[in-house]
């Protein structure tokens, strides 16, 4: 179930407002060139964003994603037809044949079992084409981004044409293991109303990602650094085919 600020259509029109710099997707950009791929199925694609930079550049482009108003939002994006829009998980996909499937930002961390992430990644093999690549990001846990979730260093005002003045910030909520909760709320300043969405993030290690990989069947290619966040970030490029053993 995904949380409130994707399914919310009060919420989902504000995503795209309130995170406008979108350099992290430049990577995976680059990716798409470096491994040659004409296809290309976007996990979790939310509002969309990535898919429609995809499809602008002649790509076929599949994205799918459990959030109905992050779709909404998507599917009205300039040059959203291009792009084949699924409402639901990786698990219900039809059958497909892409050569590259990617999940960015913490889509890969939502997964909160182990028994749920691979399935996902089983879901997501299957939709590959012979030898086809699945690339990941996840955040490095030793990194503790936690800490910086809170009111303080979150904080924005920002505004938005049709809405207003909103204020956002994080709280960090319970930190369990590797179960990180948190709390984002977002507070409309002309009507005096907030509403908030709480969600939680898994943060394995890189042996525990690369264990899940191995059960679903993939062959761990290479982790690299996310260009945009170095030491922050660890970046899978796992492969459907052959490959070196994790």
């Amino acid at each position: 179930m995904a949380d409130e600020i994707f399914t919310s259509p009060r919420l989902a029109v504000l995503y795209d407002a309130l995170d406008p710099d979108r350099d992290d997707l430049d990577a995976y950009l680059d990716m798409v060139g470096e491994f040659g791929a004409r296809s290309v199925l976007d996990v979790g694609c939310g509002t969309g964003t990535l898919a429609c930079l995809l499809a602008d550049r002649g790509l076929e482009v599949v994205g799918v994603d459990p959030a109905g108003a992050s779709l909404a939002v998507a599917r009205g994006k300039p040059g959203a037809e291009r792009v084949r829009w699924i409402h639901g998980t990786a698990e219900s996909l039809p059958v497909l044949s892409v050569e590259l499937a990617v999940m960015t930002a913490n889509v890969a961390q939502v997964f909160l079992t182990d028994e749920d992430f691979v399935s996902t990644l089983r879901a997501i093999r299957r939709a590959l084409a012979p030898h086809g690549l699945l690339v990941f990001e996840v955040r490095d846990p030793s990194r503790r981004a936690w800490l910086g979730w809170n009111r303080e260093e979150t904080f924005s005002s920002t505004s938005i044409d049709g809405v207003g003045d909103v204020e956002a910030w994080c709280d960090l909520l319970d930190v369990q293991g590797e179960l990180v909760s948190f709390r984002w709320t977002h507070h409309f300043t002309g009507r005096g109303e907030s509403a908030t969405s709480d969600s939680t993030l898994r943060f394995r290690s890189r042996e525990s990602v690369a264990a899940c990989v191995g059960t679903a069947g993939f062959a761990l290619q290479e982790v690299r650094g996310a260009p945009d966040r170095p030491g922050r970030e660890m970046v899978f490029i796992v492969s459907a085919g052959t490959g070196r053993v994790p």
